[in-house]
């Protein structure tokens, strides 16, 4: 591979590093935002299928990033982007933390007590989330290059799914416990949002697999690689 073409391979991994951590920390702040989806009339332990909150919306996102990466660049740079979004997350915490310790002024559109009540429990949420999101996402890149390795590059399809419904649903168990033992959310809705919160990820990751397909498509055309070959970056 040619220098311009290394450095083409480079921007384009940073990018994806960029809209990975975005949505990442995006989902952290925005989850106590709950929305509806009622596809069909079910209900579930009580819960309409689907009531779920906005943080899952870009999450299933990340997935996507990740066997991308695992796809095209190898399982070290996937692991290395899980890295760097742990830190973006307890940098994300930080800058709360910090905006909440400092009082509002007395014209601030924005008090004290409206800023607590959407940031307050968003050092809970990232916790729970990063605990999550760590093992998920780790599971996620194994299952997937498992999977790669057992079918030699082929089916794309079924290590994308297969790794994605795994970890994304020990993602939604733990993080909806951990948020019903914090107290944000009540244990009676436990068993409704797990369901909810899995089955909609399950959509999701088989919604995005065109766009994996396309995306690895892409790369391949571009950077001419063969059938299980890895662009590497140093």
């Amino acid at each position: 591979m040619s220098l311009k073409d290394k450095l083409l391979a480079q921007r384009i991994y940073f990018l994806l590093g960029a809209l990975f951590m975005t949505s990442l920390v995006v989902s952290n702040l925005i989850f106590q935002k709950f929305f509806y989806w009622y596809p069909v009339d079910v209900e579930i332990f009580g819960s309409k299928l689907f009531e779920i909150s906005v943080g899952i919306l870009p999450y299933p996102i990340t997935f996507l990033i990740t066997d991308l990466i695992s796809e095209i660049y190898g399982k070290k740079r996937a692991n290395d982007i899980v890295v760097f979004g742990i830190f973006a997350s307890l940098f994300s915490l930080l800058i709360i933390y910090t905006a909440s310790s400092v009082p509002a002024t007395s014209w601030s559109p924005v008090n004290d007590s409206l800023f607590d009540t959407v940031f307050g429990n968003s050092t809970v949420a990232v916790f729970a989330s990063m605990l999550t999101y760590l093992f998920a996402q780790f599971i996620d890149i194994q299952i997937y290059h498992f999977w790669k390795r057992l079918t030699k590059g082929k089916h794309l399809w079924l290590r994308n799914n297969f790794s994605t419904w795994f970890s994304q649903f020990i993602d939604t168990f733990t993080i909806v416990f951990l948020l019903c033992s914090f107290g944000i959310i009540d244990w009676a809705n436990f068993k409704g949002l797990l369901i909810s919160g899995f089955l909609f990820k399950v959509i999701i990751a088989i919604i995005d697999t065109p766009f994996l397909y396309l995306g690895v498509f892409l790369f391949k055309k571009r950077f001419k690689l063969r059938l299980n070959e890895e662009i590497n970056l140093l």
